[in-house]
C-alpha cells in the first residue's frame, strides 16, 4: 500500500513540475529540480527521523500548491524539525534579521534557527535526527549565506554521523565564473571557502566540493548524496518560481546581485527600501547618474534601508539587466567604480567597518580602487587564482 502512494505522489509531483516553466532566453525550457526525483530519495527517509532544512523556495509546484515538508508529513515521512536559514523558513524575514527558533504555525513542528549566533546544528539538536534533507534555492554567489549554512550542516552531520541529502536546484548565475577569489584571512560567514564571488555551480555540486576538498573542519567528510535535476542546463537564463529572500523579487535582480552587493560594504545604497531592489544604486553623495529614488521602510523587507528617507541620485539598471541575460555573462567592476569616481566623500565611501573587504573576501580590490586601478587592470589580477579554482571545480559538475 505504502509502495503504491509513494508511486501516486511520484505521478502529482511530476504533473506539478510540468506546470513549472522556467524562462531561458526566448525560449521556455522546462526541468525538474531534485525535490522531484522521489524515487531517489522517500526510499531513503522509510523508517528514518528526518530533520529538513530549507524554506520558502521548496514547492512541489506554483505558489498555491503545497510545500515539500507538507506533502512529506501527509505521506507519515517522519520529519521530527525544521532548520531554516537566514531569511527564515517562510522566507519573510529581511537580510541580517534575527530568526527565532520556534514552531511552524502551519505544521506545528519545531523550527530551529540556523542564522545568529546557532549557525551550525548542535550535537543535542541531532540526538533525535538520523537523514537531513536539504533544499535550499541558491542564487550562486559566494557571499549569499545559503552555501554557509550548507557547510554547517554537513559539518554537523559528519560530526554526528547523520546522513545528508541535497535536493539540488538551479543556480540562476549558474552559467559563468568570475570575481575575486576569497583569501581566507577575511573567511566569515558572507565568505567561508576560496571560491570567487559566481562560481558556476549548483548547490549540490558545490555540496560535492566542500565534501571532496576536505574543506570541514578537521578534514571530516559527511554522508552525502546528491538529488541531481532532470532537465538541467547551466548554460540557459533560468529565472525561478519563487524569490529565494524578500529582497531578490526578479530575474534581473538575481542577475545583478554578485556586482552589486558589494554596494552593502559601502555607503552606497542599492535600493532596499524600494520596489526594486536590488535594481539600481545611488546616494545623496553621488554626483551621477539619471535616475532619482527615496528608501522608505517596507516592514518585513527593508525595516531600516540605507539612506531611509533621503533622496539618492544613480543608475536603475533594469534595461542593462534584460541585455546582459542574454549575453556572455561578467561580473560587473564599471558599477563600483564609476560610484567611487563620482562620490563627494571619497573617504567615506567605504564602511569603517570594513564589510567590503568581508564581501569581496579581500582587501586587494578596496586598495586598488582607491589607488584607481583600471577595470582590466583589477581583472587580470585576478586571472591566476580563478584559473586554479576552475580547474578544483570541474571535478565536481554533475551538469
Amino acid at each position: 500500500m505504502k509502495r503504491q502512494i509513494l508511486t501516486v505522489l511520484c505521478l502529482m509531483l511530476t504533473l506539478a513540475a510540468c506546470t513549472q516553466s522556467y524562462t531561458s532566453q526566448s525560449r521556455i525550457t522546462v526541468f525538474w529540480p531534485g525535490r522531484f526525483q522521489t524515487e531517489e530519495y522517500l526510499p531513503m527517509l522509510e523508517n528514518k527521523r528526518v530533520a529538513f532544512c530549507g524554506n520558502q523556495t521548496a514547492l512541489i509546484g506554483s505558489e498555491s500548491t503545497p510545500h515539500l515538508v507538507d506533502s512529506l508529513l501527509t505521506l507519515r515521512v517522519n520529519v521530527v524539525k525544521l532548520f531554516c536559514p537566514e531569511h527564515g523558513f517562510r522566507g519573510q524575514a529581511e537580510a541580517g534579521a534575527k530568526i527565532a527558533s520556534g514552531k511552524d504555525a502551519q505544521t506545528g513542528l519545531p523550527v530551529v534557527s540556523l542564522y545568529g549566533k546557532n549557525k551550525k546544528p548542535t550535537d543535542e539538536q541531532l540526538q533525535d535526527v538520523d537523514v537531513i534533507l536539504f533544499d535550499l534555492q541558491d542564487v550562486g554567489c559566494r557571499f549569499y549565506t545559503y552555501i554557509s549554512t550548507l557547510h554547517y550542516v554537513m559539518e554537523a552531520a559528519a560530526e554526528n554521523h547523520v546522513k545528508v541529502i541535497v535536493l539540488d536546484n538551479p543556480n540562476p548565475n549558474g552559467f559563468y565564473v568570475d570575481g575575486p577569489v576569497l583569501d581566507p584571512k577575511y573567511k566569515s560567514f558572507v565568505g567561508m571557502h576560496s571560491v570567487p564571488i559566481v562560481y558556476g555551480m549548483t548547490i549540490g555540486e558545490y555540496a560535492q566540493m566542500i565534501n571532496g576538498e576536505k574543506w570541514l573542519t578537521n578534514g571530516v567528510q559527511c554522508d552525502l548524496t546528491v538529488v541531481k535535476m532532470k532537465g538541467y542546463d547551466r548554460q540557459h537564463r533560468y529565472g525561478l518560481g519563487m524569490p529565494p529572500s524578500p529582497n531578490l523579487q526578479t530575474k534581473e535582480s538575481i542577475f545583478l546581485y554578485p556586482s552589486l552587493c558589494l554596494f552593502e560594504g559601502t555607503n552606497i545604497s542599492v535600493g532596499r527600501g524600494t520596489d526594486m531592489p536590488f535594481e539600481m544604486y545611488g546616494a545623496p553623495q553621488l554626483q551621477t547618474g539619471d535616475y532619482r529614488f527615496t528608501p522608505h521602510a517596507i516592514p518585513g523587507v527593508s525595516e531600516n534601508p540605507p539612506h531611509k528617507d533621503k533622496e539618492c541620485r544613480g543608475f536603475l539598471l533594469h534595461d542593462e539587466a534584460v541585455k546582459g541575460l542574454k549575453e556572455e555573462g561578467r561580473f560587473n567592476l564599471s558599477y563600483l567604480l564609476t560610484a567611487y569616481e563620482n562620490y563627494a566623500d571619497k573617504e567615506h565611501f567605504f564602511l569603517a567597518n570594513n564589510f567590503f573587504d568581508k564581501l569581496a573576501g579581500t582587501d586587494r580590490l578596496r586598495k586598488q580602487i582607491e589607488e584607481g586601478w583600471a577595470e582590466e587592470e583589477i581583472r587580470a589580477s585576478w586571472q591566476p587564482e580563478l584559473d586554479k579554482f576552475k580547474e578544483i571545480r570541474a571535478r565536481y559538475l554533475l551538469y
